[in-house]
């Protein structure tokens, strides 16, 4: 694993985006030519799954399916996780990373922006060079990784197992009343 690292977790597929991440990470190694970061795409190769979105891209780390009992150490290692997926149900990636304090670069697009909240910097999925401007801006700025660690932790309090039952409760109850 590198000392320093951008990460992505979760199943490497097509819906993840991670031509595109890896496609960003070219773009900041260019202008970041001395500077050893690397990339870890962390998950089981799934759905779909092309080798060659990575391949000749210097720097990438494919360490396969992580443990839970090792992900806390990976979020927390990492200088920011990279999540900009295409589509996504809910994102636990991105509570995970915020609750180990890891800022977080996700999609303005699906349930992430309700994730994030102003916790984390959003881009359009579609477009390398904004995440790779994100990884730049989190890489460069030590203040700003700092205020996203702060507002990460913060935010993850809003999502608590006890009021996701509450809201489902809610939920149900305004369902049947109708």
């Amino acid at each position: 694993m590198p000392e320093r690292y951008f990460l992505f977790i979760g199943t490497l597929q097509p819906r993840k985006n991670i031509a595109r991440i890896a496609q960003a990470y070219t773009k900041w190694r260019e202008t970041h030519p001395h500077d050893e970061t690397g990339l870890v795409l962390a998950g089981g190769k799934g759905w779909l799954f092309d080798a060659r979105w990575v391949a000749g891209v210097d720097g990438v780390t494919l360490p396969g399916y992580i443990d839970d009992a090792d992900k806390g150490a990976l979020y927390a290692g990492a200088l920011a996780l990279v999540f900009p997926s295409l589509y996504e149900g809910f994102g636990f990636p991105v509570l995970e990373a915020m609750s180990c304090g890891t800022p977080v670069i996700a999609s303005h697009t699906s349930s992430l922006p309700e994730l994030v909240g102003d916790a984390g910097l959003l881009v359009d999925p579609f477009d390398v060079d904004a995440i790779a401007d994100a990884m730049t801006q989190i890489a460069d700025d030590d203040v700003l990784r700092q205020s996203l660690r702060e507002k990460g932790l913060a935010q993850i309090k809003k999502f608590t197992w006890q009021r996701t039952a509450q809201q489902t409760w809610k939920a149900l109850e305004e369902t049947v009343d109708e």
